[in-house]
């Protein structure tokens, strides 16, 4: 039924005890039909129902295109097959995407070459292709055993379930209920329980003909707790006497799996062999592709007659796709084989896939086909690997470096995969399985070189999972123990240390950044250096002599970053780090491009060990930029990755967003506990960032003592990257405005010495402006005037018009009202404008003061737009279209569509030109002549 509709679907009588669920499916097709979008999950254990209710739900589709996938366990590791699955039917409209997305999906499905596609931006091309193909009919998806597709797979299909509203298109997923990591978290779902005692009883009855004895039955409902395939499945093939005395009560000890599993065997046994051996082959080509099946059964010599049998029993169907009764029969077959059965079946389904079509695939073949280690085998899945990796794939290729691994004969060469393999899973989040890689990597004859390599690679799983504390005193012994054997390895290791010194900060239970430093600076010079001992070098310097003496340093660092091509080892571990020390110098442009650049090389591999920082990061440069509706839109996204990936990084973006929103009941609750969180896993980042972010939330709403108690906590140690700088600036102003003059002066002599070291528009504009605060002559204007030019400059647009409030503050004390509305007009325009309530409220105010009459914002004069509202307003104001609002925000058109509705209706407009200058009138209405 894969890409058909279901127009000549057959009506099926209502599944047993099965009411409420097939009452909320009938309603999602309703829902689908009438122009609402849907997602849901089916959760449940193995037989429970999940995929009857699939089934149910198809047939009650008509009028429906339907698209199909099932995840496949052999298939985990291809990245995208699942989603190919779903999406091969249609791919004659590939043509018909905008050009990224175009370019993203095909290269994703190894269609035309390119490099490692934005994973985000795949998720987009699917979300537009479904909405295309659902513009003819409505379109229902099911994907059954959504727990065995690969990683890339269900986070591109969660991607778009959580962004579908319009389309007329629905995702329903059934998923496993396990002990391992659940999938698909957070999207709506539908519990799938066990069958009443009552429907049960019903249900057996008709699985076993003939009388059946009151104590056997009722052993039998209470051993399969409800499971309706159980019931069916369990007493089958069983006489009354082994149903009596010992067949079901043996079995009763056993998992419920394993004894469905059995159940299914039994129904193979009376089979010939060669209809088992082409079941064998259809259970190991999980794509069901039936031509491929078809020239791997007459490879093995088994005669087409073989499939009536297995057809005839009810196991498989092969028709368009092959496929199993229930995917309990495909791992029963699987599994029951001998490994020479396997081995064989894998080596025929590896000969007739095409290597040029599927090269993957055929390596994957060609690897369970292995009985010895193969250095050939081995180093073709080497070179999927490269290929995984460029499709954005590093769960896949770390795959399928670890069984080239188990292929490789020569120990060093399976040494050196092993570990590359391992890497690639800590990227990919994957902690347990690299930790059971270095495992096997440490069974085998090291030399000196690999044993530093298996505690760096120790060291960054408890960097990527503590990011602090105990991850710091591993990466040092690691780069001690690298020194001798690979100097270059050793340098980029004791910069991940000063990575997880930083992070820690002021919490270190152990050594700290100097010590990281002191290090650092004992090491001979690289005879090459690159980039990363500039940005090494230049860190050392900070923490050991200061910032003045590492300011120039710094500078050629983050510019080198910023400016050239940047490996993937160097994307993905330091580039954070280089954007960190870009703010650090307020260098406004290199921290905007390093943090782009992160965010969309970890995208693109689905590097989601990293994800959770690069949305963070980005998130406050955006703050300091003023485009707090796409910083919102990113705070969202960062939830759902950290559901998604178990992140226990603090909520650093989030808490900044809130503070310089200014609305105290939400900010104050959330930077308390982001507070109390990193204190507690020893995150002295973490205190920094809380207590700038409250430093700003309290100079917005004018409480300025404790706006100096924050920026003093905050910024205990200047030299530490990022917030500590900023809170200087924070305290000024709050010193200031709370009569505390010395406080002031001391934060302002602190500040100076770095800014002027820095060099940049944004240092000195941010030093002028609070400069000018302690002066009361006629210096004070001419550094007014100096911070606003030079914050004009820059992208920082927030500090631009908070010097813009200070100035007109300043002008209205000294008796100039006229020039001060001039200034405070624009900075209460803009702030309003941004969503930077507090600081624009303080703006009102001082207008107020002046004598103007101005109108404060309220609900009804913001039209109650959300967030992303706003936003997709201030895009459609900029001249972008709805496919292009889209593809900034990863909302499908027809959603923009969506939103511009309830945008046009709150706003009272019918048209864009209407809502530009609706916008406009709004970003002016805050004041009045």
């Amino acid at each position: 039924m894969s890409g058909g509709d279901a127009s000549d679907s057959r009506s099926r009588p209502g599944l047993l005890g099965r009411g409420r669920e097939c009452e909320t499916l009938t309603s999602l097709v309703a829902a689908v039909k009438a122009g609402r979008s849907r997602s849901l999950v089916l959760r449940g254990e193995a037989g429970i129902g999940k995929t009857a209710l699939l089934e149910f739900l198809l047939d009650h589709a008509a009028g429906c295109r339907i698209g199909r996938a099932t995840g496949v366990e052999s298939e985990m590791e291809l990245a995208y097959a699942g989603l190919h699955q779903l999406c091969g039917p249609y791919l004659e409209r590939l043509d018909g995407l905008p050009s990224p997305q175009r370019d993203a999906l095909g290269t994703a499905f190894g269609l035309r070459p390119g490099p490692a596609p934005d994973r985000f931006l795949v998720g987009l091309a699917v979300l537009t292709l479904l909405g295309q193909v659902a513009d003819e009919l409505p379109l229902l998806c099911v994907v059954d055993d959504a727990h065995w597709l690969a990683r890339a797979s269900v986070q591109t299909l969660e991607f778009v379930a959580r962004r579908l509203r319009v389309e007329s298109v629905a995702l329903v997923f059934a998923v496993r209920e396990s002990d391992e990591e659940p999938v698909l978290t957070g999207l709506p779902e539908l519990a799938v329980h066990g069958l009443s005692s009552r429907d049960a009883g019903g249900l057996l009855n008709t699985s076993v003909p003939g009388a059946l004895d009151a104590g056997v039955r009722d052993r039998i409902l209470a051993e399969s707790h409800g499971n309706p395939l159980a019931l069916l499945e369990l007493p089958r093939g069983l006489s009354a006497t082994e149903l009596a005395f010992g067949a079901v009560g043996a079995a009763g000890a056993t998992p419920l799996v394993h004894r469905l599993e059995q159940g299914f065997l039994r129904q193979l046994t009376p089979l010939p062999r060669q209809s088992r051996r082409l079941l064998l082959a259809a259970a190991a080509e999980p794509v069901g592709d039936v031509p491929l099946l078809w020239r791997a059964v007459k490879r093995l010599g088994i005669r087409p007659e073989a499939a009536s049998a297995a057809e005839a029993a009810g196991l498989i169907e092969l028709r368009d796709r092959a496929r199993f009764r229930h995917p309990l029969v495909r791992s029963a077959v699987y599994r029951s084989a001998t490994p020479a059965e396997r081995r064989e079946v894998h080596r025929a389904l590896a000969d007739v896939t095409d290597p040029d079509v599927d090269p993957d695939r055929r390596a994957w073949h060609r690897a369970r086909a292995a009985a010895d280690p193969d250095e050939a085998v081995a180093a073709e899945l080497e070179r999927s690997a490269d290929s995984a990796l460029a499709q954005g794939g590093v769960a896949a290729a770390a795959a399928f470096l670890e069984q080239a691994a188990a292929l490789t004969p020569d120990s060093t060469r399976r040494v050196r995969r092993a570990l590359d393999g391992a890497r690639l899973k800590v990227h990919a989040g994957e902690f347990d399985d690299a930790t059971a890689l270095l495992s096997s990597a440490q069974a085998m004859p090291l030399d000196d070189a690999a044993r530093a390599r298996i505690d760096l690679v120790r060291a960054e799983i408890s960097l990527a999972t503590d990011r602090g504390n105990e991850a710091l005193p591993l990466l040092l012994a690691a780069g001690r123990r690298l020194e001798p054997v690979d100097a270059r390895l050793a340098r980029d290791t004791y910069l991940d240390a000063l990575s997880a010194a930083l992070f820690a900060g002021r919490l270190a239970s152990g050594p700290g950044t100097r010590d990281v430093a002191e290090i650092v600076r004992r090491q001979p010079p690289p005879s090459t250096p690159r980039k990363v001992d500039a940005l090494l070098e230049a860190l050392a310097v900070l923490f050991t002599d200061g910032y003045a003496p590492a300011a120039s340093m710094s500078h050629r660092a983050v510019e080198a970053f910023a400016g050239e091509e940047l490996s993937l080892d160097e994307a993905l571990r330091f580039s954070w780090l280089a954007a960190a020390t870009a703010a650090s110098l307020w260098d406004d442009g290199c921290w905007d491009v390093l943090t782009r650049r992160h965010l969309e090389t970890v995208r693109r591999t689905g590097a989601l060990s990293a994800l959770p920082l690069a949305l963070h990061t980005r998130v406050v440069v955006q703050l300091f930029t003023g485009d707090l509706g796409a910083a919102a839109t990113l705070v969202e996204e960062t939830r759902s990755v950290t559901e998604a990936t178990g992140s226990t990084l603090a909520p650093y973006g989030e808490v900044g967003l809130v503070a310089l929103r200014g609305h105290e009941e939400q900010a104050e609750p959330l930077i308390q506990a982001c507070l109390e969180d990193v204190v507690a896993r020893g995150e002295g980042v973490g205190v920094n960032m809380a207590q700038w972010a409250r430093a700003v939330l309290c100079n917005g709403l004018g409480r300025y003592g404790d706006a100096v108690v924050a920026a003093q906590e905050a910024s205990t140690d200047p030299c530490e990257l990022g917030p500590p700088k900023w809170a200087l600036a924070e305290l000024v102003e709050a010193g200031v405005r709370s009569a505390q003059p010395r406080t002031a002066a001391a934060a302002l002599e602190r500040l100076s010495e770095m800014t002027r070291a820095s060099g940049t528009d944004w240092a000195l504009g941010v030093e002028a402006s609070r400069r000018a605060l302690l002066r009361d002559d006629a210096a004070a204007e001419a550094l007014h005037r100096e911070a606003i030019e030079r914050l004009g400059r820059t992208r920082v647009r927030v500090e631009l018009a908070r010097a813009q409030l200070l100035y007109g503050e300043w002008l209205r004390r000294d008796g100039r009202r006229a020039d001060a509305r001039a200034q405070l007009r624009t900075a209460h325009e803009t702030l309003t404008a941004m969503g930077a309530d507090a600081f624009a409220d303080r703006a009102r105010r001082e207008l107020l003061a002046t004598g103007e009459t101005v109108r404060k914002r309220t609900v009804e004069t913001s039209k109650e737009l959300t967030s992303q509202e706003a936003h997709i307003a201030r895009l459609v104001a900029d001249g972008l279209t709805n496919p292009e609002i889209g593809a900034a925000l990863y909302i499908s058109p027809r959603t923009v569509e969506w939103h511009l509705r309830k945008i046009f209706a709150k706003l009272g407009v019918s048209s864009r030109r209407q809502l530009r200058l609706s916008l406009r009138t709004t970003e002016r209405s805050g004041t009045s002549a």
